[in-house]
């Protein structure tokens, strides 16, 4: 290990290639991370922001928000299944959005609602709405009041909520009869009456089983499909098709790093047989050699993986903010050990040639 360390210090440039090849592939796997996150967070927020054990849909919505329909008589249906402890309307417009003091009309989702969650407040007053803090990044500010829609129904921006666009179009979450009028007014090809909502999230009693209380709900309305809160978020358009595109994508670009530390140790290996003849000649053992190449691969790895997030952070910095890059914590700590991971089984693809070496022939043949 130490022969391994005192290389690397005093011969950083035989490192540096591969090294250098590695912090690339880094930036490109940080950038496509944080795209993805960006993808799936600022278009599942508005799923996410319930609290919920269900979400009822009418059976001829196809998972689809803008689809379905549930009425007054069906969710007393809901209501009265055994297992179901709490209820909630829940209705979303995809409106243009027009901000006090910009040119330009904002993609929007106005969301009426009925209870209050972790991430939303109990819904404001008519005519007012809580907007996710994006909007404030375009220009939007508390107290502000953004025109919606063709027909520009007037909101008021009472507060900032997080974490709550749909289909990467900012949130405004209001209350059930607001979102009524914003959607009658802009939509009058799909009005919707007093009490009637889009889905409903259901909160199951302690003790019931969700996925049990779901069927129970299809069972009893015979009208409805209800899903779990993660099959919600799987079915909005699109996204099951986004997340395993980069999720290959990723996939590809990790398998490339672990074929570039494997040719780079590979030859490597090549260069040092007679190295290492001399060091099982003097008694070091196979399991010495092999952890010193894991030291080095491992800091490669890591070097190129604190150059690779500071060019990353550099580009996040001239990145249009049109861009949805997210930046989460959670996906540096993936990478960052999918790297090292990646880059330990590319260093030992070599591992059976060090284990080969005869000290005799090795030396005797004047390698």
């Amino acid at each position: 290990m130490r022969l391994a360390v005192r290389e690397l210090l005093r011969r950083p440039g035989r490192f540096a290639v591969v090294g250098g090849a590695l912090a690339l592939l880094v930036l490109l796997l940080l950038f496509l991370g944080a795209l993805l996150d960006g993808l799936y967070l600022n278009s599942s927020g508005a799923i996410r922001a319930q609290d919920t054990d269900a979400i009822v849909f009418s059976d001829d919505a196809r998972e689809s928000f803008l689809r379905s329909s549930i009425d007054a008589s069906t969710r007393t249906e809901v209501e009265s299944v055994d297992g179901v402890e709490s209820v909630g309307g829940l209705g979303l417009s995809l409106l243009g959005v027009d901000t006090p003091g910009t040119d330009d009309i904002e993609n929007g989702a106005v969301v009426g609602y009925e209870r209050a969650t972790d991430t939303l407040p109990e819904p404001p007053g008519p005519g007012q709405a809580y907007a996710d803090r994006d909007l404030g990044d375009v220009g939007a500010d508390v107290g502000d009041t953004v025109l919606v829609g063709p027909a520009e129904v007037p909101l008021e921006i009472v507060g900032w909520v997080d974490d709550s666009n749909y289909l990467l179009q900012y949130g405004l979450w209001v209350a059930p009869d607001t979102w009524r009028n914003v959607q009658n007014a802009n939509r009058p090809d799909a009005v919707v009456a007093d009490d009637e909502f889009q889905v409903l999230t259901v909160t199951t009693a302690p003790g019931a089983d969700p996925e049990a209380v779901r069927t129970a709900i299809d069972d009893t309305t015979g009208t409805t499909d209800t899903f779990s809160q993660s099959e919600a978020v799987f079915a909005i358009p699109g996204l099951p098709e986004q997340n395993s595109t980069f999720a290959a994508v990723i996939g590809v670009t990790l398998f490339v790093v672990g074929l570039v530390v494997a040719l780079f140790f590979a030859l490597l290996t090549l260069e040092r047989l007679g190295l290492y003849a001399v060091l099982k000649a003097v008694g070091a053992t196979t399991r010495a050699i092999v952890f010193g190449v894991i030291v080095q691969s491992v800091a490669v790895a890591l070097g190129a993986f604190v150059v690779g997030g500071l060019l990353t952070f550099a580009l996040a910095q001239v990145v249009p903010a049109a861009v949805p890059v997210q930046f989460e914590p959670s996906r540096a700590v993936f990478t960052a050990g999918a790297v090292v991971v990646t880059s330990v089984l590319g260093a030992l693809v070599s591992l059976r040639r060090i284990i080969r070496i005869d000290p005799a022939s090795a030396l005797g043949s004047g390698v």
